[in-house]
């Protein structure tokens, strides 16, 4: 599964809204949207502001080998 479906899945399991992520990250609901989308890419600052929103570690985000 990518990065951004597993993004969106643990937001769906927290119950988290894509503008309450968005405003945790300082960021438009339409950025937000798109990084759940794949269609921006992610940094690596913004990936760890995401699992840390989401109380999880970085490796539950991470591609499976």
């Amino acid at each position: 599964m990518p990065i951004a479906a597993k993004i969106r899945v643990q937001r769906m399991i927290k119950g988290y809204s894509q503008e309450y992520m968005a405003f945790r990250l300082d960021i438009s609901q339409n950025a937000y949207s798109k990084l759940e989308r794949g269609e921006t890419k992610l940094t690596v600052r913004r990936f760890y502001e995401i699992a840390e929103i989401l109380e999880i570690s970085i490796d539950s985000l991470l591609p499976e080998n």
